[in-house]
């Protein structure tokens, strides 16, 4: 009997580990550099675009301390006066009620000037501005961030793909945006080998990759969309040296969603990424605007929930996530150090070569041994 579909396994974090290498080097002497196009970032680390994780202050924040935030041109930074009252006033409601409050909070409309003083705001402190909008509001807002001077714009929804079909209006086109709007441009989410690559080909500077993994993020419940993060980095991986072999041109992906610990970013970075973008580790640190709360980004459906406010706590400042001292065993601090020293037992010393590293099925490698450890936790 023929067979109606056949289904491939997919891989998430947890089910591979990396193989260190017969050769080792110092953790100290290894480069970890991410660059989008004119810009290099000293950490390979981007805060994903959401109101819980990225605001004028965190932005300013992360980039002195070597990687990128991205504001959210379409959250309550740009909708509302008085930001930190409205975040205050998220945190603080009831969890029955969070919901349709949310979907309140992002029903109001954006305010064009806030655009332009959320920028400015961020350059006056000599950071690197980062900014994402949705692709419906691209061709409005993408102007006026390029007028303000913003430095690197994403261009980010839930699935994104180079061609989309509508009744009702001309779709964004990226490779027009790319010769209109004078900056690098990074386009998300998408997980499968050939949207990457018909993505690249548009000129677009960067590929966000991942659909649902996010703490926050709904869609996989919702939608039922989805790939597990190791396997959808690695097929975007393949369409990323593809369009290389093609073209001669190197388009950095980066992973987003779905990390907990260091190891996870590591084992993505074996998996083929350049860098990786973070939502909820980032929302537990002090100086991130959720006040210990994190939710997903607005969805532009109505009748959708957008996203979920879970509670992350506050744990420590960014410097100590990114850089340590650790003061928790369980991998949520000292990021930038985890990258380092897996490197260093894989025996390389850039991204680049990181990707050659060797992984392996492993459902195991968080159980195995770990009885004393799994009956506290």
């Amino acid at each position: 009997m023929a067979k109606f579909k056949e289904l491939r396994r997919a891989y998430g974090f947890d089910e591979v580990a990396i193989v260190p290498s017969d050769v080792t080097i110092n953790p100290d002497q290894t480069n970890i550099d991410f660059k989008i196009e004119g810009l290099t970032f000293s950490i390979p680390v981007i805060a994903a675009a959401m109101d819980a994780v990225s605001d004028v202050n965190f932005a300013i924040l992360l980039s002195k301390l070597g990687g990128l935030a991205v504001l959210n041109l379409e959250g309550v930074q740009t909708r509302y006066d008085n930001p930190r009252e409205v975040l205050a006033e998220i945190a603080q409601a009831p969890q029955a009620e969070v919901t349709s409050l949310l979907q309140k909070i992002y029903s109001a409309p954006i305010k064009e000037n806030l655009i332009g003083e959320r920028i400015g705001a961020i350059k006056k402190a000599g950071a690197v501005c980062s900014v994402s909008l949705t692709p419906a509001n691209t061709k409005r807002f993408a102007p006026l961030a390029a007028e303000a001077r913003a430095d690197i714009l994403v261009v980010q929804s839930t699935v994104t793909t180079a061609k989309h079909i509508s009744k009702s209006y001309r779709g964004l086109i990226f490779s027009e945006l790319h010769q209109t709007i004078p900056m690098p441009i990074i386009v998300g989410n998408c997980v499968s080998y050939s949207t990457c690559l018909e993505l690249m080909k548009t000129g677009v500077s960067g590929v966000l990759v991942g659909v649902g993994p996010g703490a926050a993020c709904t869609t996989r419940e919702v939608l039922g969309v989805g790939v597990p993060q190791i396997t959808a980095t690695m097929d975007c991986a393949a369409a990323r040296d593809e369009y290389l072999r093609q073209s001669g041109r190197y388009v950095p992906i980066i992973t987003d969603g779905g990390f907990r610990k260091g190891g996870d970013i590591c084992k993505a970075i074996a998996a083929g990424a350049d860098g990786v973008m973070i939502g909820s580790i980032f929302a537990q640190a002090e100086e991130a605007p959720g006040l210990g709360y994190h939710w997903g980004m607005s969805h532009p459906h109505p009748a959708l929930p957008r996203g979920t406010r879970i509670r992350v706590g506050t744990t420590c400042p960014l410097k100590q996530i990114l850089f340590g001292p650790t003061s928790v065993t369980d991998g949520s601090q000292n990021l930038v150090g985890a990258i380092r020293t897996a490197m260093g037992v894989c025996g390389v010393r850039t991204i680049q070569e990181m990707h050659q590293a060797e992984l392996i099925i492993a459902p195991a490698i968080t159980t195995e041994g770990k009885s004393w450890q799994l009956a506290q936790s």
